[in-house]
């Protein structure tokens, strides 16, 4: 017989009401009889109890995680569960005024039209069939890649399982690659495997869960920003710093904000850890190496530990614009910045490469204590080892085809085509979004999205108040029921109050996306007509 204390007690149950309706509830298979005297009994079970007796869960919506409740992903939020619906709705015949629903609330490459790249296609497929090897059409370094890596997995099989950190081999190549992008020495031991960056980037941010003299831990994430972040957060009851990007400096950060959240926070908090993401998503910007030395003093100075999600880091279209790895500007700065602790993620799901549902991702740990190492592998080794299929993956992104080998000029011309594609489409979207009454967009200088504003009418606000729904939600309800285009609206991301933003890909085929664009300027004329 199990007995659990009156902590237990006081802590799950917010009041003696709530408390006492509990303990009516039976179910025909267990009676659970709460003691007051501070212990609960489990009772064996019991059939002689009335056919009457409604049957209970052991589970129930009143006595789950709350930090699961409050939590919220908009990127796969009620939006997007409608146009689920809708999908099934077009499959049964059901009429609408539009024949399909186009996707554009996620940076999901493949669903989009993206052709995979060939190199990585073929290395995965000899790692999980290697009757593939007796291909000669197969190109001998890619049959060497997938040597490569079998030879790392125990028992030669990527079915085994690997390290908890990942498999070696790769994580080697990944310590080679950013040593080669940054010209500053990395170690494998040093890099994590993951099932996407999201993998360690939650896993990082568990460490963080400790009270502070009394306050609970907060991160420091952009607003608008990527609801990974506030999801984690929420999820682990820890509170969200929000410091705002500056629309009308093309989304840049600007160190006053970052004082004055953080001053802010500290009379309920404890900041512990500030999150960049670059290039920006949703917004679409990208740091300039000035503001990312401005970005690590501002951290130095208030002891926090920098989370660099840079997964978008081959994505960047404008050319004035620069990709500069934390790491890099760090190192150069010298001390004592050098010495700083910090994270930085990567990912096979975004760049050129769009392997989204694979989800291969690393993290570098730089100047990280080696205790605290010590102790996030065996916090990850609870979860066994990330994919192994997703490891292979982020082998080929970080260990290409070199110009002297045979697969080389075929993975060159597939990069360069998707990467300048999408800075076509960036530049469409961008210019289109413009030219629309209400509309202003900054330039997409990288990532897949474009983050537009959209002035609504007063009587658009007032309609969705009397919906019960924030007047971005609003309006993108009404263009998905209206266009079948599915978008996400700025307030599931964060955005300054009074403002109404959305968050769109680029990634839809070119075809596809000036399709989408001009079902997007007639619904809008016609919205503004309804509403004026």
């Amino acid at each position: 017989m199990a007995t659990l204390t009156a902590p237990f007690i006081s802590h799950s149950f917010r009041s003696t009401k709530q408390f006492s309706r509990i303990l009516h509830r039976s179910s025909t298979h267990c009676v659970l009889n709460f003691r007051l005297n501070n212990s609960i009994n489990c009772l064996s079970s019991t059939r002689n109890m009335s056919d009457a007796a409604t049957p209970k869960k052991c589970l129930e919506i009143h006595n789950i995680n709350p930090n699961i409740k409050t939590m919220e992903y908009a990127v796969r939020g009620p939006l997007v569960i409608r146009a689920a619906a809708i999908e099934k709705e077009l499959e049964q015949g059901v009429k609408k005024p539009f024949n399909e629903v186009i996707r554009a609330n996620i940076g999901d490459c493949h669903a989009m039209g993206q052709v995979p790249i060939t190199f990585i296609r073929q290395v995965l497929g000899l790692c999980v069939y290697e009757k593939l090897f007796d291909d000669p059409s197969i190109p001998s370094d890619v049959k060497q890649r997938a040597r490569d890596i079998l030879n790392g997995c125990k028992g030669g099989s990527l079915g085994s399982y690997s390290d908890s950190t990942g498999i070696e081999v790769i994580r080697k190549h990944c310590a080679e690659h950013i040593q080669r992008r940054d010209g500053f020495p990395s170690h494998h031991d040093d890099i994590i495997l993951s099932a996407g960056a999201s993998g360690s980037i939650k896993a990082l941010l568990s460490l963080l869960r400790c009270d502070i003299d009394g306050k609970r831990p907060g991160v420091m994430v952009p607003t608008p920003q990527y609801p990974l972040y506030s999801a984690t957060i929420a999820e682990f009851d820890m509170e969200q710093i929000g410091y705002y990007l500056d629309e009308s400096k093309h989304w840049g950060l600007d160190v006053v904000e970052l004082q004055r959240a953080i001053n802010e926070a500290k009379k309920h908090s404890a900041p512990r850890a500030i999150v960049i993401i670059n290039p920006g998503n949703p917004t679409g910007q990208v740091l300039s190496r000035d503001n990312i030395e401005e970005i690590i003093k501002f951290a130095y100075k208030e002891k926090l530990f920098i989370f660099a999600d840079e997964v978008y880091q081959d994505n960047i279209y404008d050319p004035d614009s620069k990709f500069y790895s934390f790491k890099k500007v760090l190192f150069e700065m010298g001390a004592p910045y050098n010495k700083m602790d910090m994270a930085s993620f990567m990912s096979c799901s975004k760049g050129y490469m769009g392997e989204c549902g694979i989800r291969g991702g690393y993290c570098e740990l730089i100047n990280v204590c080696p205790d605290v190492k010590a102790a996030l592998n065996k916090s990850i080794s609870a979860q066994l080892c990330p994919t192994t299929v997703g490891q292979a993956c982020i082998d080929c992104v970080v260990y290409p085809p070199q110009p002297s080998e045979p697969s080389y000029d075929l993975f060159i011309k597939e990069k360069q085509g998707v990467l300048r594609s999408l800075k076509e489409r960036a530049d469409m979207v961008a210019h289109t979004f413009n030219s629309i009454e209400g509309f202003s967009c900054n330039t997409v200088q990288g990532a897949m999205y474009a983050f537009p504003q959209i002035r609504l009418p007063e009587k658009a606000i007032e309609a969705a108040k009397k919906a019960s729904q924030t007047p971005d939600t609003f309006y993108a309800f009404q263009l998905l029921e209206k266009t079948g285009i599915c978008i996400v609206p700025g307030s599931g991301f964060g955005q300054k109050p009074g403002t109404y933003h959305f968050r769109t890909t680029i990634l839809p085929q070119k075809e596809k996306l000036k399709e989408m664009l001009d079902l997007f300027r007639k619904f809008h004329e016609n919205f503004l007509k309804e509403y004026k």
